[in-house]
């Protein structure tokens, strides 16, 4: 652990990180036109993309990592705090109305629980226990995968989070914005995305807030691509819990057949809504049960599915 109770030592640690350097080029900000500084925020943002880009590698390996726990019934875990807590809160928030996948299965731990999604607490991102506390409840398997993710990459709840994951037998990944962080030494897999010194010094929910929330997009998009929970670039496992989702749960099965609107209805009246099970009756002229057991017998992927109906 890199972390330090030492004021003195913590201000040291904290100037030798990219992301908390000062930048005296920017130090008449405050006085200069509101559309030089949102054109100046603009083109630092630019940059996060390319950033991202150099740990394509890194991502890639990690998401064939993460796929192959989750194909044998593990489960993605993000823990953070403070702004990268709540990324990782929201990604997984995301994953149950996106890919339908059960709302255990995809979780977001942030240092104090709930209530500091929108409120500070103070001193829980600096508690590994806790972190070892909130795994403990998940009761933490080894087919799992945790995700410690801290923009400085010396957050001791990430840390923790990551050490205790690790010891248990689980998969572990590091996410931070610094090079050489405590957090990817930590963990099996390092994703080190430096975006350099943020607009306001140590602001890291800028630069590099987007930076981590780009690669948890990837990690749970291109994820649930490899568990086959689209067909192509379709969502064919999307929740329809709404009536927007609803028509578009109609406009993918369309796309996916080229059905006509009374067929699409049929089809997903006979499966109970199911956009994935319902396109496998129009393509390979199955009833619904027969539809629902091809796609539990090819693990929930249509291309496979498809085949073994011979479509």
């Amino acid at each position: 652990m890199t972390s330090t109770s030492n004021p003195r030592d913590l201000r040291a640690e904290l100037e030798s990180l990219t992301t908390e350097a000062f930048r005296p080029e920017l130090a008449d900000i405050d006085q200069r036109p509101t559309l030089d500084i949102a054109r100046l925020m603009n083109g630092e943002d630019a940059a996060v993309p390319a950033a991202v880009a150099e740990r394509l590698p890194q991502i890639a390996a990690a998401i064939d990592a993460i796929a192959d726990r989750m194909a044998r019934g593990g489960r993605l875990i993000y823990a953070g705090a403070g702004t990268a807590g709540r990324l990782g809160v929201l990604d997984a928030s995301e994953c149950p109305p996106t890919f339908n996948t059960d709302p255990a299965q995809v979780v977001g731990l942030i240092a104090g629980g709930p209530e500091a999604m929108v409120t500070s607490i103070e001193g829980a991102e600096d508690s590994a226990e806790l972190a070892r506390a909130d795994l403990d409840a998940l009761e933490l398997r080894a087919t799992d995968t945790v995700v410690g993710i801290s923009a400085s990459g010396r957050t001791p709840y990430a840390i923790g989070a990551v050490e205790h994951a690790r010891s248990r037998g689980a998969l572990t990944i590091g996410l931070s914005c610094n090079a050489h962080s405590a957090l990817a030494a930590a963990a099996d897999h390092g994703i080190e995305v430096v975006v350099g010194p943020e607009l306001l010094t140590g602001s890291t929910r800028l630069k590099a807030g987007t930076a981590q929330k780009l690669v948890l997009n990837m990690l749970s998009t291109i994820t649930m691509i490899r568990l086959g929970k689209t067909y192509g670039n379709l969502m064919v496992d999307v929740r329809a819990s709404n009536e927007k989702l609803r028509a578009r749960s109609r406009r993918i099965v369309a796309l996916a057949t080229g059905a006509e609107d009374d067929e699409i209805e049929r089809a997903l009246a006979a499966t109970d809504g199911e956009v994935k099970n319902a396109i496998l009756t129009i393509l390979a002229g199955v009833d619904g049960p027969v539809a629902a057991r091809l796609l539990e017998e090819s693990d929930g992927h249509l291309r496979a599915a498809l085949a073994a109906a011979g479509a």
